[in-house]
């Protein structure tokens, strides 16, 4: 039984059920189930609670830090590195400040190998669009973990929500009715009238160090009707990548999870986008739906490509996979022989370890990994590492690293 299913049903009055018009019984369902998913929400992060990043065991460390564990087990003997005390079953564990004590420790180090991952300055920075016109594809799902992921390698991470739904906001612990005010989101950075705000202003930090990101809520579809006003082409589609421009030297990679449409905002980013990352739940609707995407992004592109550099990749990331799903696998097969090393080699497996984690907004990276089968979220998080460790391939590839 889910949380939900647990809470004491919602009771709603009977006038609002026998008298009110269809327009009007949308304006009550919204503030009850606003009304219902706030109660939620204070149960599970009471007023008091903030999120909190779990603690990680030394193989997981090991793993955040690319050395071997024995390695780790080595410091600690040694008694050289700064590290927390055993517990009394014998086990170390981490918080992630203290793995990220353990990586500047060892960049100290008489080393040729960089522990702190930061790009330099002739290292551009890494600007990811996660983009699909359909929904369902696991972009939000795709664009936490990932940027949790670099967040958790030592990379400094800023992440954007450009979905009016602030799915993304909802999963870093913002409500975005109730925490999110006007002029807080990306929309306050790029609007084009004297309400216009730094995006500094707009920045928050989140619970993982490294990792600072920019919420969502429906001020975000103001841009789909103010933007295009007056504006050539060249000033309407920079406005997110100088509205970046003064914090660009404080992050190493920026990451966008986009409206499952083709729209302004849409728009916007793929033109502030380096690279490119699509997703795509390996069925015969959602490809359809994606050919008519590319074929939409295609033109728009042509359309602004003087003003916009070629991409440093454009890769397609197959979600939702079940592997024992027949149909699903000739989907994968097709693609893979229309667009070859494009689809990444690692898929998103489909688990109800990242479906029941959403149930309390959180992530795999978030969730006490005891609440659930150790195989089935085993699987689900090698499946998840493996794909984000492809794609930190791919930017560390486009800064020219090994």
């Amino acid at each position: 039984m889910t949380a939900l299913q647990q809470t004491s049903p919602m009771v709603i009055p009977s006038r609002a059920l026998d008298t009110a018009s269809n327009k009007d019984q949308i304006l009550i369902d919204a503030e009850l189930l606003a009304k219902k998913l706030q109660e939620h929400t204070q149960r599970i992060f009471p007023p008091v609670a903030k999120k909190a990043i779990r603690r990680f065991t030394s193989a997981e460390t090991a793993k955040f830090l690319k050395i071997h564990e024995g390695y780790l087990r080595q410091l600690a003997a040694e008694g050289k590195a700064p590290l927390p005390e055993m517990q009394p079953n014998g086990r170390r564990t981490f918080s992630i400040e203290e793995i990220n004590a353990v990586r500047e420790f060892l960049e100290g180090t008489k080393s040729n190998r960089r522990y702190v991952p930061h790009r330099t300055e002739r290292e551009k920075l890494q600007i990811i669009s996660v983009i699909n016109f359909k929904g369902g594809s696991a972009k939000t799902t795709t664009t936490a973990h990932l940027a949790q992921y670099l967040a958790l390698q030592g990379y400094r991470v800023l992440a954007i929500d450009l979905d009016p739904q602030a799915s993304l906001s909802t999963l870093f612990g913002n409500q975005p009715e109730l925490d999110v005010r006007e002029n807080e989101t990306l929309y306050g950075a790029i609007r084009f009238d004297e309400h216009r705000t730094r995006i500094e202003n707009i920045i928050r930090s989140t619970y993982l160090p490294g990792l600072h990101f920019i919420p969502g809520n429906l001020e975000l579809m103001e841009f789909e009707t103010t933007a295009p006003a007056g504006r050539n082409s060249q000033i309407f589609f920079m406005q997110i990548m100088e509205a970046l421009e003064p914090v660009s030297d404080l992050y190493d990679v920026v990451v966008m999870d986009c409206p499952p449409n083709l729209g302004y905002l849409t728009m916007t980013a793929l033109c502030a986008a380096t690279s490119l990352l699509v997703t795509v739940h390996p069925q015969m609707l959602d490809v359809l739906s994606m050919s008519q995407f590319l074929r939409m992004v295609g033109e728009v592109m042509s359309h602004l490509g003087k003003h916009k550099p070629d991409y440093d990749w454009l890769r397609y990331l197959i979600t939702r996979y079940e592997p024992s799903d027949g149909p699903q696998n000739q989907m994968v097969g097709f693609m893979r022989s229309l667009f070859a090393h494009r689809v990444l080699q690692n898929t998103m497996v489909k688990s109800t370890a990242i479906a029941d984690s959403g149930l309390t907004k959180q992530t795999l990276y978030e969730v006490d990994r005891t609440k659930f089968n150790k195989g089935t979220y085993d699987r689900a998080l090698e499946s998840l590492d493996l794909v984000n460790s492809e794609i930190e391939a791919h930017i560390r590839q486009a800064w020219g690293r090994q």
